[in-house]
């Protein structure tokens, strides 16, 4: 695949990663695209590279465009090693390169490669003429990482995002509108919910400036590249940082023998008579990190276990980990499981949603073995109760 030409001499020249199934915990059935940007101007700018096993693909890119030794500029928006773990390459290719990034990320390489480069630390504020352009930097520490900072070109109303607006995509398209807005926004949904989630008032920080810049590109470092539905995605991203949500429910659970997944059913019957959606997740058959993306707009979280060796399932302590470190606000949650003895799984599934400071309208429902007819009416009416609650 050649470089793409995204603007007057600016290029995409990153790598696709058709294989990865797999990033950060969550499953990338679409696997993911490297974003790496070649600017040609007076000073020869690289912003970002590629994961290390790309970057011969990366690099054939560049070639075809410069020799890659007249690069002037290695720009670092963020040290993670998937955008930064072709630096040491970039670095043997083009030995009188200059590295640009801020001072934390200049640390962390240092940590990451024991390398001595020559660097060029920026913050927020400083700007970077390059010949007919200007790079403007601005820090976004904890989108998602301390290091991270995003690059504006004026000229070219061209904002160079690195993490943020990505999405885990690989394809020959590199634009949205190539590829459709429902796709790159499903993906788009699935990055931020299960990385940057937990940076909501950062990005609201990073909103607010770009708010400001005259804007009619956004590349980040994953995916495709939002040249259209600029309007939309910013929108979405201020609902989703906001931790704005629908009045619909998720429901996830696992079952042993079937009672809980009766449980379930019941609820999500109440729920739907109250004209309430109701998206059903099953542990056993969805990924946690397929399950949080509906957690992104759901008001309502009914999350069941059955008990098992005094305790709750090990797959629902895993989704509850891991959604505790997203640190999901503005929830209302409802706990319930079945048990034989003990039932201290359903107690335990109701702590971690009361620690999440979510609001817990209805107590708790743990039910001995095999709920009956009644136990399932009770359930139906919580379920009622709870669709007037959101």
């Amino acid at each position: 695949m050649k470089p793409i030409e995204m603007k007057p001499n600016v290029y995409w020249v990153g790598g696709i990663d058709w294989d990865l199934r797999y990033f950060h915990g969550y499953v990338t059935p679409r696997g993911s695209t490297y974003n790496s940007y070649l600017i040609i101007d007076d000073k020869i700018t690289l912003v970002d590279t590629v994961k290390h096993y790309l970057a011969d693909e990366m690099l054939e890119r560049i070639s075809t465009l410069v020799d890659p030794e007249k690069i002037d500029y290695m720009l670092v928006n963020h040290v993670e090693m998937d955008h930064s773990g072709s630096v040491p390459r970039v670095m043997e290719a083009a030995p009188r390169a200059t590295i640009v990034t801020t001072s934390k990320a200049k640390r962390a390489l240092e940590m990451h490669y024991k390398k001595d480069w020559e660097y060029m630390i920026v913050k927020t504020g400083d700007e970077l003429k390059i010949g007919s352009r200007t790079l403007k930097f601005v820090e976004t520490p904890m989108v998602h990482w301390p290091d991270n900072m995003v690059t504006y070109i004026p000229e070219e109303r061209l904002l160079l995002s690195n993490d943020a607006f990505g999405q885990h995509i690989a394809s020959t398209e590199r634009f949205v509108d190539e590829l459709g807005w429902d796709i790159v926004r499903e993906e788009a949904a699935s990055y931020y919910a299960n990385i940057v989630f937990p940076y909501g008032a950062q990005v609201m920080k990073a909103l607010d400036v770009v708010d400001t810049l005259p804007l009619d590109m956004i590349a980040p470092s994953h995916g495709l590249i939002w040249r259209s539905y600029l309007p939309e995605l910013l929108k979405e991203y201020r609902k989703w940082a906001g931790n704005e949500t629908d009045r619909k429910a998720l429901v996830v659970y696992d079952t042993m023998w079937g009672s809980t997944r009766k449980m379930a059913l019941a609820l999500r019957e109440g729920l739907e008579t109250s004209g309430v959606p109701v998206t059903m997740k099953s542990l056993q058959t969805s990924h946690i990190s397929e399950i949080v993306p509906h957690l992104l707009t759901a008001k309502l979280v009914l999350v069941g276990s059955p008990t098992i060796n005094n305790g709750m399932l090990p797959t629902m302590a895993a989704f509850l980990t891991y959604i505790k470190g997203l640190r999901p606000k503005k929830r209302t949650g409802f706990a319930f499981g079945s048990y034989g003895w003990g039932g201290q799984g359903a107690r335990e599934v109701a702590s971690v949603l009361k620690d999440m400071g979510w609001e817990m309208p209805e107590e708790t429902v743990n039910l001995q073995y095999v709920p009956g007819k009644e136990d399932l009416a009770g359930l139906k009416e919580i379920g009622t109760r709870l669709a007037k609650a959101i």
